[in-house]
């Protein structure tokens, strides 16, 4: 079990492990050592279970129990325990924690904020991030305190160091779990990493320029040329998940067809590979 430890001689002794054990259950595998003093061990005795291979040092005072195996929440709690109290998740590994963005490499540093102007940028696997919090930005997910989802999308756009196709993917899977979010963060129209492609895309083979998730009816289409008649659809798995929505989009393209619209539909893929044969077939559209 996590956080277990073999009681050692004496009742004393057994009780701490036992209280140890506890906390670390509560905390994914980890403690303080200020929480280690608190159950009742000492300077010796930590220095003990250190040796023996029942604590094992994370970050300065922080310990996992029982192995040093942590999982991915294990690190991120060990990493805002690791700088005290009014620390929390934030920037990529809080949208990693709130499911916003994939999982980062197991070596990738910890970004932890801080609400102090003061201290070092870094320590040792941790990104150190040092700002003010206003109300409402701060949150708790699996009892790792970590940042709002409003706040996690602030703090990835305003971070250089975050591709920008990362940060439309997070805002593009907030939305799609229907997160509340700040509008500002969604002032660019453009829905998902793929339409920003294809966007690109129209420039690049110098199609002329199309309304971007255009109404139409009670529909929003990705991009409508409407005195053409013409609407294009782009596709990926990620965007468009399972049969159902399958279906639910050649439904769509039958009720967009009776409302006088010719629909196309590309995926990711087509728009790499078949790049020159799409734009022949837009303009061509276009054209007629």
């Amino acid at each position: 079990m996590v956080g277990a430890l073999v009681p050692y001689v004496g009742d004393k002794s057994a009780n701490a492990d036992l209280t140890v054990a506890e906390i670390a259950a509560r905390q994914h595998g980890v403690v303080t050592i200020s929480q280690l003093r608190s159950a009742g061990l000492g300077r010796h005795a930590i220095e003990l279970r250190v040796r023996s291979g029942h604590l094992h040092r994370v970050h300065q005072g922080v310990y996992a129990v029982g192995h040093a195996g942590l999982s991915r929440g294990g690190r991120y709690m060990a990493a805002v325990l690791a700088l005290g109290d009014g620390a929390v998740l934030s920037h990529v590994s809080a949208a990693v924690l709130w499911g916003l963005v994939p999982a980062r490499k197991d070596d990738e540093a910890v970004h932890v904020s801080l609400p102090s102007p003061n201290g070092r940028r870094r320590r040792s696997g941790i990104a150190i991030h040092r700002t003010t919090f206003a109300p409402g930005d701060l949150s708790r997910r699996a009892r790792i305190p970590v940042t709002a989802p409003n706040r996690t999308l602030r703090d990835m756009r305003a971070d250089r160091s975050v591709d920008p196709k990362l940060f439309r993917k997070a805002v593009g899977q907030a939305q799609h779990r229907r997160l509340r979010l700040d509008p500002r963060l969604t002032a660019d129209r453009a829905r998902s990493d793929l339409e920003q492609d294809f966007r690109a895309f129209v420039r690049r083979h110098r199609l002329p320029p199309a309304e971007i998730n255009a109404p139409v009816g009670p529909f929003t289409v990705d991009f409508l040329w409407r005195s053409h008649h013409l609407a294009v659809e782009t596709d990926s798995y990620e965007y468009h998940h399972g049969l159902v929505a399958f279906e639910d989009d050649h439904e769509r393209d039958l009720a967009l067809r009776r409302l006088g619209l010719t629909v196309l539909r590309y995926t990711g893929r087509q728009l790499e590979r078949e790049a020159a044969a799409i734009a022949a077939e837009i303009r061509a559209r276009l054209a007629s």
